[in-house]
């Protein structure tokens, strides 16, 4: 005879199938009410932000907020209950971005001003991907993701090469334009050559000196070709990825002997001879 399930159990398998399943109604329909409360809430915080809004709507703003904070509560609550391994959603990068859509308000309370940080709930409308559940959104972002992984190396190695470069030219344009050009020392110096190079050009810092202002032009043409390296980086690792599943797709084992390496078209299995 089997056991019989408690109240409690049937409850958190309930929960569980509501929260963390997409393929029943109510779990559907869970997600797209998260997804839209999550929505109302990070423009409730930009709301804050307007100071004509808030100085109106102030008291009206905070109830909202304390509303969706306390949903957000219980909502995070549940998933721990409802899930055999809580340690595993916890720390997991979900568990984490939950518990911090959840903090800010309670922090407010010690610390003013900290209820802005709830805008970090935000990441969480990262959950639509897993909602859509489309393959062409999954590939991709599997695709997407695996590029990032393969290119980690090379894009540090870029960054390094970056903040050495840096260093070495905001350290020449201190020497070169000196305080008379707004460059007071190295670190405001290499503050200038970051935001040349990466073509921000704030204005605030300019050379004065026709050396300086030839090292900028440097800088400045520079900046247009490193932007594309990041980029080259990874849709090359992309690519490579996509041919690599594609010529995993077109092989095929030996309904013979089950080697497997055979393309689509070969006529015979490389392992026993057998035509295929």
């Amino acid at each position: 005879m089997g056991k019989v399930k408690s109240k409690f159990e049937t409850f958190r398998q309930n929960t569980n199938i509501i929260i963390y399943g997409t393929n029943t109604f109510y779990g559907r329909l869970f997600d797209l009410v998260l997804l839209g409360v999550i929505l109302i809430s990070v423009i409730l915080v930009m709301l804050e932000t307007v100071k004509e809004i808030d100085l109106k709507y102030h008291r009206e703003l905070i109830i909202f907020e304390w509303i969706i904070t306390i949903f957000f509560t219980i909502e995070y609550i549940l998933r721990i209950i409802s899930i055999k391994k809580p340690v595993k959603y916890i720390f997991s990068f979900y568990g984490i971005v939950d518990l911090l859509a959840v903090v800010p308000m309670y922090f407010s309370l010690f610390f003013v001003g900290t209820s802005v940080l709830s805008i970090l709930r935000s990441v969480r409308l990262l959950r639509l991907f897993k909602i859509l559940k489309h393959p062409q959104f999954s590939n991709q972002s599997v695709h997407l993701k695996q590029a990032l992984i393969a290119s980690k190396g090379k894009i540090l190695i870029f960054i390094y090469f970056m903040l050495v470069s840096s260093v070495l030219i905001g350290s020449i344009m201190y020497v070169v334009e000196g305080k008379d050009g707004g460059f007071t020392s190295i670190p405001i110096s290499i503050y200038w050559t970051i935001v040349t190079l990466t073509t921000v050009g704030y204005g605030d810092i300019s050379p004065i000196t026709p050396l300086g202002q030839s090292i900028a032009s440097l800088v400045m043409i520079m900046g247009y070709g490193i932007i594309a390296v990041p980029t080259g980086i990874v849709s090359a690792e992309f690519a490579s990825f996509k041919s690599r599943i594609n010529a995993k797709d077109k092989i095929n084992p030996c309904p013979n002997c089950g080697e497997e390496g055979h393309e689509l078209n070969a006529k015979y299995c490389y392992n026993c001879g057998q035509k295929l």
